[in-house]
């Protein structure tokens, strides 16, 4: 797996968007053998002032990817895979 993680949830505890993003997030990065974190807006106050109303929100390569949903071939395709 690579060091710097390719994809970013940013999320919240209790958000059921955010576990099936998650879900989608995991098959795909260990298929693809890359690195991944999630982020929590309720401990960063920057990004809950950006992404609050968009939650659960990916980022690949720092650049935000999908919001509400993650569709797995886009992503997976996003990723070079």
């Amino acid at each position: 797996m690579s060091a710097t993680p390719r994809i970013t949830l940013i999320g919240k505890p209790g958000c059921h968007l955010c576990d099936d993003a998650r879900a989608v997030i995991q098959r795909v990065a260990a298929d693809l053998d890359v690195g991944w974190e999630e982020r929590s807006i309720l401990q960063n106050r920057e990004l809950a002032e950006l992404y609050a109303e968009q939650i659960p929100v990916t980022l690949v390569d720092g650049r935000q990817h999908d919001y509400w949903r993650v569709d797995e071939a886009r992503l997976r395709a996003a990723l070079g895979g």
